[in-house]
């Protein structure tokens, strides 16, 4: 990072910056908010030529988010350049990665598939066009005044092209993702465990591998694709600039999961759809899931290291760790890939630790979005318990399951808790209060025998899809959090995220957290907001039926609820009196069945929203 670019801590209280419409869907689609699924074979597929080499080799010189005319950047002490990174092929002199695994596709072997025909439907075979319906030319005049803006790398979040800074995370215009050729020189060096590795004296184990990168969408689109490889290039170098890597941990041998073991999550037919991918030069399962040549790898290795890290943990060779892997999979369910997820890795990581020994497992998802794939998975399972914390309002937000009231079935009754928020902007102060009263009480009854968590960092402050506000450091207290729910048996997996710089610090915050160090407490934390209360007080009421453990929780947070209602109701009433008497202001609305206060309380202004029953003009009032 630069010097002339603020850190995102310094935009605390900011807005997101992207409209209500754009953070209610991942991508916006034709479906009511949901993506629409056209396919063919299980999937829907391109074929064609490809267009630009630099489409599927990636560049390999990137990580801190820089501009060529920036300073050097000190990241925990470390120099970073900031030179303007160029592409760098990441395959050798053939064209290929290091690799062994000959289900991999090379670049110089899909380069040559793509002047044959590809197997599979196209869209043309799909659906049929009309060429006069598809002239544009009315459209011209719109269509160059959308062509006057740039892409924020950072967050992906379009611009007019008279800012020179992103409007949702302050990005400067140009930046580019460097410093991941730091990590990489690093990876030969790393000590891979095996079954001779002598463990060190904090072992944390790390999974990844450069293949994931090569997952991409290759499809030229007005707008680039938020799950992108360099989310996994911006984590891989703030690890390696805090020093973390590799001196800290040590690494697990990447391998492919296998089709024995993805059947015990996914159906036959999903596992298949998924591997005819590496046929097509680029498919999509739905309008925003790609897939291209790699993606079938890419899925298989995140699986795989996943699977891998849990039965490590389980059996006490390393005490917990990180998967920095790619596609994510909370998503993807029995039998469909959906919302950029093709194979549901937590789900992999849970069915493993179980073969490995542990008989129950307590799955965390702190992803923005409500992993409805894993809840699918295991809604009849008591041996697995799925928490989620996610922006719901009421089914609009994306994918519009994560209910309160949904809480498994059949035996699973009870083992599904869903905290769904109402709306966007929910930081820190929320979360931690949801933690303390409805997730750590649950886990401490439920006692698992190792927690994982889907640790999407889309919640963070300047994503721009999920549009909240938790802060690195509130990432770093709950991860601090749930390491007593399973005497420190934790996995972390990486799910969504879409802003460079807030999962690389959310990510490393959460690495430090497993390698020992205390968390980070954020001096201006607050109070939970209403509605957050309110949330938190209708899970419990629903919960506590299955859990007795939370009555005492739902009498505590009942009580906190009446009190702020107090408190608010007794500094309404003295702004009516001071306003009467000439003293002080006080801006009252009346509207269409709403009255509409706006008061100062406890040094924040809110605003409180009341049904008066009756039509009334608007009016306003002010001293």
């Amino acid at each position: 990072m630069a010097s002339d670019m603020r850190s995102l801590n310094s935009q605390k209280g900011q807005s997101c910056g992207v409209s209500d419409q754009a953070c209610h869907s991942k991508i916006k689609s034709s479906n009511d908010g949901k993506p629409s699924r056209a396919k063919a074979n299980g999937v829907s597929s391109l074929s064609g030529s490809h267009n630009d080499e630099k489409n599927l080799k990636e560049n390999s010189g990137a990580c801190n988010l820089n501009s060529g005319l920036a300073n050097p950047l000190s990241v925990d002490g470390t120099k970073v350049s900031t030179a303007r990174s160029e592409p760098i092929d990441s395959s050798d002199h053939d064209g290929c990665l290091h690799v062994k695994n000959e289900s991999c596709i090379t670049c110089d072997d899909l380069l040559q598939e793509s002047d044959k025909e590809q197997p599979g439907g196209t869209l043309e075979d799909l659906f049929s066009f009309n060429d006069e319906e598809d002239d544009d030319s009315d459209w011209e005049p719109s269509a160059r005044l959308a062509l006057n803006r740039w892409f924020c790398l950072n967050c992906t979040v379009p611009n007019m092209e008279g800012f020179t800074h992103c409007q949702n995370c302050d990005e400067l215009k140009g930046s580019v993702v460097v410093g991941y050729d730091a990590f990489k020189a690093h990876l030969a060096q790393a000590a891979l465990l095996s079954a001779d590795t002598a463990l060190p004296s904090i072992s944390t184990a790390v999974g990844f591998d450069e293949r994931m990168l090569l997952h991409s969408e290759i499809e030229i689109k007005p707008n680039p694709h938020p799950e992108r490889p360099d989310r996994l290039r911006a984590i891989a170098a703030s690890l390696a600039a805090a020093g973390i890597f590799p001196s800290k941990c040590v690494m697990v041998p990447p391998r492919e999961i296998t089709k024995e073991e993805l059947l015990r999550v996914h159906t036959s037919d999903h596992i298949d759809s998924v591997e005819q991918t590496k046929n097509m030069l680029y498919s999509y399962f739905t309008s925003d899931t790609y897939a291209n040549g790699h993606s079938a790898c890419a899925a298989k290795l995140a699986a795989g290291i996943c699977a891998d890290l849990a039965n490590l943990i389980i059996s006490g060779r390393v005490r917990n760790g990180f998967a920095m892997v790619r596609p994510p999979g909370h998503h993807a369910g029995v039998k469909q890939a959906m919302g950029f997820c093709l194979h549901n890795n937590a789900a992999v990581a849970a069915l493993a630790a179980q073969r490995a020994g542990a008989k129950k497992v307590l799955i965390v998802d702190w992803d923005v979005h409500h992993g409805n794939g894993t809840q699918e998975i295991f809604d009849g399972d008591n041996s697995v318990l799925y928490i989620s914390l996610h922006r719901h309002e009421d089914g609009s937000f994306y994918p519009g399951t994560g209910a309160a009231h949904e809480v498994g079935v059949m035996d699973g009754q009870g083992f599904s808790v869903n905290i769904p928020w109402s709306r966007g902007g929910v930081g820190d102060n929320d979360y931690i209060f949801a933690f303390q009263h409805v997730v750590l009480p649950i886990a401490a009854e439920f006692a698992p025998d190792i927690t994982i968590i889907s640790a999407g960092f889309d919640a963070a402050r300047g994503d721009p899809l999920g549009c909240c506000d938790v802060t690195p450091a509130g990432y770093s207290r709950m991860t601090s959090m749930l390491t007593a729910c399973s005497q420190g048996k934790l996995l972390v997996i990486l799910e969504g995220g879409y802003n460079l710089r807030s999962i690389s610090s959310s990510a490393t915050e959460v690495v430090k957290v497993l390698l020992g160090d205390r968390p980070v407490y954020d001096t201006d934390a607050t109070e939970p907001s209403e509605e957050g209360i309110q949330t938190v007080l209708q899970v419990l009421s629903i919960q506590q039926q299955f859990w007795p453990v939370l009555v005492p929780s739902f009498a505590s947070v009942l009580a906190l609820q009446r009190l702020v209602f107090s408190k608010y109701t007794t500094e309404v009433n003295k702004m009516k009196r001071k306003h009467a008497g000439g003293a002080g202001p006080f801006w009252w609305k009346w509207g269409s069945k709403r009255l509409l206060y706006e008061v100062l309380f406890e040094g924040r202004c809110l605003r409180k929203t009341k049904d008066t029953g009756k039509e009334k003009l608007n009016d306003e009032a002010e001293s």
